[in-house]
């Protein structure tokens, strides 16, 4: 799954930052026009080379350069990019200091790439980004497996929003109409492999080198061996450290002020066992907490608060993935300030949140589609409250992220 640079560039074109001087798009629309063509023609990956990006790898050091074949690209076994494999991924972090979310979601649907005179099938991942609470990119993208076992990018449709309302859809790209699909994953990464995930030097653009193998992480459910640290490369020369992880994928992306880890992913996660009682009252208690709040019965509310407080203290005695722990935590906080202050608004939008993080911990006993389903109904809370105040922009992210998740549970509704 790839954290990749979406949530942190959400001004200019995936792949780039958007700290681009605008010298570089004027300068990359020729490369851009050139690259699609011979992109049509079916010409090899290395068209367009070290135009690319200041610090750009010559040729010879890249291992992506020989045209792969796909027989059976859906299938994709690779044990640092298993995305066949993952259900779904929660990623949890920090961006400029405010709180950043991402859900990153198999989709039950592929879609048929023509490129180099290959039909090639893709399977199709959902991505949705929130940055304080609010959407801010959505995209699906396309991935297939080559016979060698490498990973390839064959591109994503990108929707960027700002107070709610669609931005852009920069950062689009597809295989055979814009340039050349990547190499996202090699088989078998090894120190000072190079390779391009995206490589449409002037419009999208991203350099692997891998810095070291047969690392170890910390996971949610604890170490995890044999992961790969990466330097990526950018369009404007800038860089990124990224960690892949085995049955993880993208596991960690760091640049700047932005971090980004896998707090939870499905169902490599997944624990036996019912859902315990102490997540069922703390979903609840936010319900009732939620619907409490108009009228001010601020005794009961607390109350209710007291008991989920005793719920969390009594779950916490168990394993907790770290980032969870902390995401629970924080929205109990909230809700806690939030009812002391009597402001009925802003325990109804705390309620929520603790909601969305109890949610996130019944991954690990639920399927996920079950899971979405009340996220829907959590969002929907939302938007009432924010349309109660008027919060045109809010409301309007609240139907995207409804649409979205809509998006991932629709097949399993009727026949």
């Amino acid at each position: 799954m790839n954290l990749r640079r979406k949530t942190k560039h959400r001004d200019g074109p995936s792949g780039t930052t958007r700290r681009r001087p605008g010298m570089a798009i004027a300068a990359g629309l020729a490369l851009t026009m050139v690259a699609g063509g011979l992109a049509q023609m079916g010409i090899g990956l290395a068209a367009s080379n070290n135009s690319a990006a200041p610090g750009a790898a010559r040729a010879e050091r890249r291992i992506d350069l020989a045209t792969p074949k796909f027989s059976d690209p859906t299938s994709i076994t690779n044990p640092l990019f298993p995305i066949s494999e993952l259900e779904q991924v929660i990623q949890l972090g920090e961006d400029g200091g405010d709180p950043l979310r991402v859900e990153v979601t198999l989709l039950p649907r592929t879609k048929t790439i023509k490129w180099n005179g290959q039909r090639v099938e893709t399977l199709v991942s959902q991505f949705i980004a929130y940055l304080d609470g609010r959407v801010i990119e959505t995209a699906v993208d396309y991935f297939a497996q080559a016979d060698d076992g490498s990973v390839w990018y064959f591109g994503e449709k990108v929707t960027n929003y700002e107070n709610g309302v669609i931005a852009n859809h920069e950062g689009t790209w597809l295989a055979g109409k814009d340039g050349p699909p990547g190499m996202i994953m090699p088989a078998d990464p090894k120190v000072g492999d190079v390779y391009r995930p995206e490589n449409i030097p002037g419009f999208v653009f991203e350099e692997v080198t891998v810095k070291a193998v047969n690392q170890t992480v910390d996971g949610p459910r604890g170490p995890v061996e044999g992961a790969v640290r990466v330097e990526e490369l950018l369009m404007d020369g800038t860089t990124e450290d990224k960690i892949f992880a085995p049955g993880y994928g993208e596991f960690l992306a760091k640049a700047e002020a932005e971090l980004v880890t896998v707090a939870l992913a499905m169902p490599i996660d997944a624990l036996p066992g019912p859902l315990p009682a102490e997540l069922r009252a703390l979903s609840k208690g936010a319900v009732e907490i939620f619907d409490a709040a108009p009228a001010r019965d601020w005794d009961a509310i607390s109350g209710t608060l007291d008991s989920m407080l005793a719920a969390w203290e009594a779950y916490q005695v168990g394993d907790t993935p770290e980032l969870l722990d902390k995401q629970m935590t924080s929205a109990l906080d909230g809700l806690t300030s939030a009812v002391e202050a009597q402001r009925p608004v802003r325990v109804r939008h705390a309620a929520v949140e603790v909601g969305i993080a109890s949610a996130d911990f019944q991954l690990r006993y639920r399927a996920v589609h079950k899971v979405d389903f009340d996220r829907i109904e959590l969002y929907s809370r939302r938007l009432l409250v924010d349309n109660a105040r008027n919060r045109t922009g809010d409301v309007a992210g609240d139907v995207v992220v409804i649409e979205t998740i809509w998006d991932r549970v629709a097949h399993t509704v009727g026949g």
